[in-house]
């Protein structure tokens, strides 16, 4: 049975790296595609067809054992001229290329001999269906680029300097190789062009087909018939004559073959229509625009001199005439009726906006005062000035522009100018926010107390151990908050390593439960704890034996989920948190080193203080009930309120513990519910929906550490909304690497390209 497997691992057996038998190795390759095309599986049996044509194949590779090659190619020290002729062909299933070495002795004596040869299957055009193949023009084209690589490693490998000659039998790649690759479509360009670079130093010519040596490795042939094709291992007979016997072509002409199969690239142009004001778009700065205009000036004026003496070839200095045509431009579109009521010798009408400056004709200018009275271009000139100016401010801006020119609303025009002027922006930079997102289902759905997590770091703190000479060291406490009950645990931690927070997840779980979510800050320390729980959970899958309980214990994992680095506003409530624990310490403690028993009792003080803080706001009527408390989900009550009176004297009969405990834990979240849920639905900032940020949008990357002329430039390379659409982080790309950062941590630059996209679709 002849498996695809079998197959293949028949073909790996021929050992053939300088192509000597390949026309017998391409038939190999040949039946390789056709299993492919046909989707046999590695194991399957092929069809019996298929199964006698390989052994048929395999019987005749057994005359492989009496094939001779000539190998001696006579390039020894006798030899006065080395040629290499390279020849390539294709079919409809394979294409190659081959290389023979022609040498002439002193005495005049031809060799000519098969040096190297490859082969490859035609590929199949994937963008078609019914796995068609490429043109056969395309094909020719692609045994032709064969060559040219053949080519480069025959030349590197013989370290011979020789006369080259490339033969091919397609009339349509010689007329591909003798012109421009621009003039064809991609495909062929891309190839022509790689072929004429690498193949310039040689001659392409035209061989016939029978002729060719190469129409044998595209085609396959068995071994008891190579053996005997002198063609192959010797090359046409001709190479061995002088070269005035060699087969010549005459010129290619374009118009013999069909334009489809020519791919000639076809260019439609559409002239646009051009006004005189366009010229502004050219340039963004004044100074280039200037010079710009003064080179097309001087252009005209040249092309209009009949005498070439008179034609002016000094370099640019004078620009004050180009700056006068700017003006006549921008004027002539910003105030055509003033010029034309002033040209004709009419006072400007009394409906114009510059009636009241009194407005001059000189030159074709008009003026106000001797300054020049309005430009289109009046931004270019003030951002040329502000930049001349070393950025200053608006007042300066102001008086030196009116210097010379006299722009409307100029105030504006220059408040403009700051804000979009990217080194100013850089100096004081306007940090995003985007529309305050809605609460996610963590904080709003009930569950236990301390199901749902956020935890955080804070410190360092100073305690000192007793009877111990050492200073005192450092340690910091771990804040863990309920996302639901905004519960608080409060955890020393020695360090901050990732065994360091281990430690206090343990202890933690082992006091309130374990959370099934676990949300925090992007910090180093947290990412390694979640690497080595990982570690453990495979460790605890992969036992051998495992207990009913373990299993369950498996299905229980905590998921950790981390928010975006440098983002605390996505983790205000832990934040919270942490600040007023920082609040009730630094007033109780100060600058004071306590003992670690202290330090302990201070951290559950605290957290009792925490623990009784009112989650809804209080009320003045003392028949209310009394303000919502997370102490109240722990023991239903707040931690620092009187305990309740002892009920042992109270009768049996008078009292259901079940049924008033399970009214009273259904009454403290309908308040939940009512008072604390309802009271998060207001945004206490952010309140307002702004742009999204687009892909491709110029930022900086705010950092606390640095000044912000220093923060890091980076696009946006990609965006990830929220649920509602808006898009409250983004991934930045900088020369570091790329970033995941809230929007409030990043600073749009105000440049053109960010604006039209950040008020682009969104």
């Amino acid at each position: 049975m002849i498996t695809k497997r079998i197959v293949v691992s028949d073909v790996s057996r021929l050992f053939d790296p300088l192509g000597l038998v390949g026309p017998v190795i391409i038939q190999a390759k040949i039946f390789i595609q056709e299993l492919w095309k046909q989707s046999c599986g590695w194991d399957d049996p092929l069809s019996p067809e298929l199964q006698e044509q390989w052994q048929e194949y395999r019987r005749n590779l057994a005359g492989l054992e009496n094939l001779t090659v000539p190998r001696w190619v006579g390039t020894g020290g006798h030899a006065t001229t080395i040629e290499l002729h390279g020849f390539c062909d294709a079919s409809n299933k394979a294409y190659g290329a081959c290389f023979y070495v022609r040498t002439i002795s002193e005495t005049g004596e031809v060799c000519v001999r098969l040096l190297t040869a490859k082969s490859r299957v035609a590929p199949l055009d994937n963008l078609k269906k019914g796995n068609k193949r490429l043109s056969t023009p395309r094909l020719e084209l692609s045994s032709a680029l064969l060559l040219a690589h053949l080519f480069e490693k025959v030349v590197s490998s013989l370290g011979i300097r020789a006369r080259c000659f490339f033969w091919t039998d397609s009339t349509i790649v010689k007329c591909w190789l003798s012109s421009s690759p621009s003039r064809w479509k991609q495909f062929v360009a891309n190839r022509v062009s790689e072929i004429q670079h690498i193949t310039k130093d040689g001659v392409w010519n035209h061989v016939a087909g029978l002729q060719n040596p190469a129409d044998i490795i595209s085609r396959g042939m068995a071994p008891v018939q190579l053996q005997y094709e002198s063609l192959w291992f010797s090359g046409p007979y001709w190479l061995r004559s002088d070269e005035c016997n060699w087969p010549s072509a005459p010129p290619i002409s374009e118009d013999e073959f069909d334009p489809v199969d020519l791919e000639v690239k076809t260019v439609s142009a559409a002239l646009p229509v051009i006004q005189p004001s366009d010229i502004f778009s050219l340039r963004s700065s004044f100074s280039d625009l200037q010079r710009l205009t003064a080179w097309i000036l001087r252009f005209r004026y040249n092309s209009q001199s009949a005498n070439r003496s008179t034609r002016r070839q000094e370099a640019l200095t004078k620009l004050e005439e180009a700056t006068k045509v700017l003006v006549r431009l921008c004027q002539q579109e910003s105030f055509p009726q003033e010029l034309a009521d002033l040209t004709s010798g009419r006072e400007v009408r009394e409906s114009s906006k510059i009636l009241a400056l009194n407005p001059q004709l000189e030159d074709g200018i008009l003026c106000v005062g001797g300054r020049l009275r309005h430009i289109v271009v009046a931004y270019i000139v003030v951002a040329h000035y502000h930049r001349k100016l070393l950025h200053g401010g608006q007042q300066l801006i102001i008086s030196t522009v009116r210097e010379r020119f006299w722009p409307t609303s100029v105030r504006n025009l220059v408040r403009k100018v700051l804000h979009e002027c990217v080194p100013c922006f850089r100096v004081r930079p306007k940090i995003q926010d985007q529309l305050m997102a809605d609460l996610p289902p963590e904080r709003v759905t009930p569950c236990p107390p301390f199901q749902r997590v956020g935890v955080d770091y804070c410190g360092p703190f100073q305690v000192a151990y007793p009877h111990r000479r050492s200073r005192p060291v450092k340690i910091f406490v771990a804040v863990y908050i309920c996302l639901v009950t905004k519960a608080v645990h409060l955890e020393l931690a020695a360090d901050l390593s990732a065994q360091g927070f281990i430690a206090t997840l343990k202890r933690f779980s082992s006091r309130r439960g374990k959370p099934e979510l676990i949300m925090c800050d992007n910090g180093r320390n947290f990412v390694g704890a979640r690497r080595q729980l990982d570690e453990l959970r495979r460790l605890f899958i992969n036992q051998q034996f495992q207990s009913d309980v373990v299993r369950e214990a498996n299905e229980e994992q905590i998921e950790f989920r981390f928010i975006p680095a440098r983002s605390p506003n996505f983790g205000g409530l832990w934040e919270s948190a942490v600040k007023s624990f920082k609040l009730l310490f630094k007033r109780t403690i100060g600058t004071h080193t306590l003992l670690y028993d202290e330090m302990a009792t201070i951290l559950a003080q605290a957290e009792a203080v925490l623990n009784s803080r009112p989650l809804t706001p209080l009320s003045n009527d003392p028949d209310d009930f009394e303000a919502l408390t997370p102490g109240h989900f722990l023991i239903q009550r707040p931690l620092t309120a009187i305990p309740e009176p002892d009920l042992d004297g109270i009768p049996e009969n008078r009292l259901s513990a079940f049924q008033k405990a399970q009214r009273y834990t259904q009454q403290l979240w309908k308040n939940w519910s009512k008072l604390y849920l309802s009271d998060l639905h207001n945004r206490t900032k952010w309140t307002v929906r702004r742009n999204n940020i687009a892909v491709g949008t110029m930022v900086v990357l705010k950092d606390e550490e640095r000044p912000p002329l220093k923060w890091q430039l980076g696009r946006v390379t990609d965006v990830h909304a929220g649920e509602d659409g808006n898009v409250r982080v983004v991934t930045v790309k900088t020369k570091d690497g790329s970033y995941r950062r809230a929007v409030s941590k990043i600073c749009v630059l105000p440049i053109r390209d960010n604006i039209v996209s950040s008020n682009g679709e969104n």
